[in-house]
């Protein structure tokens, strides 16, 4: 496992491409539909009960996306985003993290501002190939298919937090 797993203390995300398959319905009011995955739901819970924050920056608006945020608990969800790495340097300020301490995943190009941002870098399965040239690691699941279930398992494993599961109690209560 990479050692960089254990120092992770934040895991930014991207949505469309990452936490769904990057496919956006829309009904007939012109309001989205997004479909996101049970399992990266859970992982990002286990995540965060093992004491690492979570984030969302989007370049995108959508109610299901402040949603799902609050569904998780994760407070910190930015959206309509046109330069994530400024936000990506005002969180680590805010948090007063090293870039060593934080972890972001992605599948596009606007995802790649903030790579330059923190110390470990994810591509999804299906990213574009700038993104996953740029990577340090790939997962082996799609987007919105289990690719930050993968990386949460990855991050929590790092951290000796996996096999003792005392954070699953935390979730089910």
């Amino acid at each position: 496992m990479d050692e960089r797993f254990a120092r992770i203390r934040l895991l930014i995300l991207d949505v469309d491409g990452v936490l769904t398959d990057g496919q956006i319905f829309l009904n007939h009011k012109g309001e989205e539909i997004k479909s996101f995955s049970v399992r990266d739901g859970l992982g990002l819970k286990m995540l965060m009960a093992g004491g690492v924050e979570t984030a969302i920056i989007t370049g995108r608006r959508s109610s299901a996306v402040a949603h799902r945020g609050r569904e998780l608990g994760i407070t910190d969800v930015y959206q309509g985003v046109g330069n994530k790495r400024d936000v990506c340097r005002q969180m680590l300020e805010k948090r007063g993290l090293v870039r060593e301490e934080v972890c972001c995943i992605g599948d596009d190009l606007p995802d790649l501002t903030m790579f330059g941002e923190v110390g470990l870098t994810v591509a999804v399965a299906d990213a574009v190939q700038e993104v996953r040239e740029r990577a340090d690691v790939i997962t082996t699941k799609k987007g919105g298919q289990g690719a930050v279930r993968e990386l949460c398992e990855w991050i929590l494993k790092g951290q000796g937090k996996w096999a003792k599961n005392d954070f699953t109690e935390q979730i089910h209560g």
